[in-house]
């Protein structure tokens, strides 16, 4: 029989559950609550789609009701439902997998004459290779060549002769090469890589066109390049590696310049405006974040660039990019490791060129205004800062065997530098026989016969792997940012997620969100004699209109094991719940979730919309319906990181929180007929010079016909409530229905003004 989730996924279009509905949810139990302070969370779901059905289709409805219906048939249309989702197939089954982990290791390797010619023809007799002090045995050896003066390649007419314009920019991957193959032999690979974050829109138009000219003009016939953009969220591959030139250059035209700049650093030295406040922000913990994201991303794009054997050239456009002290060296460090052990070098290029700026600063932003302007401190701390965004540029090209371009407003130049330094060079790989994963360096040594005399250019070491158990703090949270960064998201565990909407005043709306994840699938730890488990949070919402990010943020969740605890999490899910509020308008939210104790991540991505009810004119304002079988005790959750007052106050914008007692949505809309199954919403009627009482109930269908109804509701909006709010909450009694699938319709009349709502979805009973 096919279950209710599979009608719910294709409801959503999205990635559906691997388990079903009886197996995330179990109604008889109390789940476990997981609240959280305010925060952006990862949804699944889209918003509300759209129902047309009535409730007056049985004949033997003769109730007050009826007279209601009838006036408004032709004027109706439906409220929108919420969709909900899980990021893994619902029909997917669990198999065992056996796996063999061997570890190859990839050395590219320049072998050159007294005279710098590269010497030809070697094989891996030819080599010795070892690591640590011990000898390796080579598996791989392909030589790879590439002439450095080819001519350039000629861009290939389209129909109509010119270069076709892509209307939307395309989301691709980076093709992985089989372990021991080369699928790029003899071609040269430059990942070009666009910074739209750390650039000025001058600086973006300035890059895109040193882009453009290099492919019109001077890319070669063994080129293949690649296009990569940041600006502030996830790193986009635009382009896989390609030698088609039109391809290329529509892509850099479709590019649009001034985006991401939401996360720009801004100035917090000496040389800062003065805006005239008494207090302010301190913009050094946001200039930190922002670093660690840029460089976050240049290491995912390594990983992603490790998947190929060749020598791979990043050319990273940016306008400088500064550490803020010591709190950006670990993730320094970590980006060229990962740069050194994917064999990716970086050529930085200052997009911003050869800068002549005032010793105050530009008109980019206002006068300094305090002392400094007239001891030089200002000045200084300018001279400074500048300085030290090329200084990082610098590190990040000599610690990975590039080169930087300063100070040259011919940005192409830098372009070129990469292309020429990869030249003829031989591929080594060889599976490592130390299977350790533990972090550690480890030294690599390549020499030849000595009676050839040739010089060798290769990376002298690598970092080794590391597993999950030996990682330290720094490694778990750059884990976590890594799978932020990551395209194609990782579903190692099952999520499953509701978002909802209430509106708070003319202009916001609360959001809350609701995800559970299967207990079964975490760690138990008490298994280990630990007393508690983590469970960590990472999540990012962006404006999907203005392309900018609305909120970033982490959460960690200690959940204390007891005996009983532990017994029960194998078979109970785990909820976490948070709300937050947003302006109306189109958003993306990306939710990961991780096991403390085994490493395994769950993540979910999607869009959602939250409607402006201030338009609704045909029919009656609601908000989400919220679907449940249990109310708690706020003092009764297990996990809480608000402190009292946050906790009040949350409270108090929280509309499914009343008199102390919060309702906990049922994400996966099961419910057991022995309990009571609470369906809670809000009507509005903003700017109602007389406030009339709002109509509704909610009925069950099951196969078309109706089976229960519960009796009319009527209510006014609230004393003093601006917008009109009608709270209406049901308590639906099921212990008499047979278990089964239901529809479930909840209808919202307002008789004075002949409007209504309705809104649908399918329910799941059991015994």
């Amino acid at each position: 029989m096919m279950s209710l989730f599979n009608k719910l996924s294709c409801r959503t279009g999205a990635l559906c559950g691997r388990q079903s509905l009886r197996d995330l949810h179990t109604s008889r139990v109390t789940d476990l609550l997981l609240k959280s302070s305010r925060w952006s969370a990862q949804s699944l779901f889209a918003t509300n789609g759209s129902t047309t059905r009535s409730s007056c289709k049985s004949r033997s409805d003769r109730s007050a009701r009826s007279g209601y219906l009838l006036l408004f048939l032709l004027t109706i249309a439906s409220a929108s439902a919420q969709q909900i989702g899980q990021n893994k197939a619902a029909d997917g089954t669990d198999t065992f997998t056996l796996s063999v982990k061997s570890q190859l290791v990839v050395e590219t390797v320049v072998v050159k004459d007294k005279q710098g010619k590269p010497i030809e023809g070697l094989t891996a007799k030819d080599f010795t290779l070892t690591e640590d002090g011990v000898p390796q045995v080579i598996k791989i050896c392909d030589h790879e060549t590439l002439p450095t003066g080819a001519s350039a390649a000629p861009i290939k007419p389209s129909a109509d002769e010119d270069i076709k314009i892509y209307k939307r920019l395309s989301r691709t991957q980076v093709a992985p090469e089989t372990p021991g193959t080369a699928r790029y032999k003899d071609r040269r690979l430059l990942a070009l890589y666009f910074d739209m974050s750390a650039m000025r829109p001058q600086d973006q138009l300035r890059a895109l066109q040193a882009a453009q000219t290099f492919i019109r003009k001077q890319m070669t016939e063994v080129d293949l390049v690649s296009i990569l953009r940041y600006s502030g969220g996830s790193v986009d591959v635009l382009q896989d590696f390609s030698a088609d030139k039109n391809r290329l250059l529509s892509i850099l035209e479709t590019l649009i310049v001034g985006e991401g700049q939401g996360s720009a650093e801004a100035v917090d030295d000496a040389s800062s405006a003065d805006v005239g406040a008494a207090f302010g922000q301190d913009d050094s913990e946001f200039n930190i974040f922002n670093t660690d994201r840029q460089l976050s991303a240049l290491q995912t794009t390594a990983k992603m660039l490790g998947q190929l054997n060749e020598k791979k050239a990043l050319i990273y456009f940016a306008s400088g990019l500064r550490l803020n002290g010591v709190n950006n060296q670990a993730q320094l460090h970590a980006t060229v490791d990962a740069a050194v052990r994917a064999g990716v070098s970086f050529w930085p290029i200052d997009a911003r060129g050869l800068e002549a700026s005032a010793p105050l600063g530009d008109a980019s932003q206002g006068s300094p205004g305090n002392a400094a302007m007239y001891n030089g401190t200002a000045a200084q701390a300018s001279t400074d800062r500048f300085q030290q965004s090329q200084d990082t540029l610098y590190s990040l090209a000599g610690d990975t065997g590039g080169k930087a371009l300063f100070d040259n407003n011919d940005l192409n130049k830098g372009i070129v530098q990469a292309q020429q330094a990869i030249s003829d060079y031989y591929i080594l790989g060889y599976y490592t026989s130390n299977a350790e994963q533990n972090g550690r360096f480890r030294k690599v040594k390549i020499s030849v016969n000595s009676e050839l005399a040739a010089k060798l250019d290769y990376r002298q070491g690598y970092y080794a792997g590391k597993v999950f158990a030996k990682f330290t703090a720094v490694d778990k949270e750059r884990q976590l940012e890594d799978a932020l960064m990551l395209a194609d998201p990782i579903t190692d565990l099952t999520i499953a997620m509701e978002i909802d909407y209430f509106q708070l005043n003319r202009a916001e709306y609360f959001v809350p969100i609701i995800v559970k994840i299967p207990g079964r699938e975490l760690a138990l730890a008490k298994r280990g004699g630990s007393e508690h488990t983590l469970i960590d949070f990472i999540c990012e919402i962006k404006d999907l209109v203005g392309g900018t990010t609305v909120t970033n943020v982490t959460d960690k969740v200690n959940i204390k094991l007891t005996d009983a605890t532990a017994a029960q999490l194998a078979k109970r899910p785990i909820q976490y719940d948070t709300g937050f509020t947003l302006l109306p308008g189109r958003y993306q939210i990306k939710f990961l979730a991780r096991d403390d104790e085994t490493g395994r991540i769950g993540t979910y991505q999607t869009t959602f919309v939250i409607p402006n009810l201030n338009k609704e004119l045909q029919r009656v304002p609601i908000s989400s319906v919220i679907l449940s079988s249990q109310k708690i005790d706020m003092k009764d959750s297990l996990y809480d990181v608000m402190k009292a007052k946050d906790q009040a106050k949350e409270s108090a914008a929280d509309p499914l929180v009343v008199n102390g007692s919060k309702l906990i949505p049922s994400v996966t809309r099961v419910f057991g007929t022995d309990r009571k199954m609470y369906v809670f919403l809000q009507g509005y009627e903003p700017g109602a010079a007389v406030t009339e009482p709002l109509v509704a109930f909610v009925s069950l269908y099951r196969e078309g016909a109706k089976v229960f109804e519960t009796k009319p509701l009527a209510l006014t909006p609230q004393a003093g409530s601006r917008l009109g709010t009608v709270p209406l909450s049901f308590d639906v009694e099921a212990k008499n229905l047979t278990p089964g699938e239901y529809q479930c319709q909840v209808t919202v009349l307002d008789p004075t003004r002949q409007k209504a709502s309705f809104w649908t979805a399918p329910i799941l009973l059991e015994q």
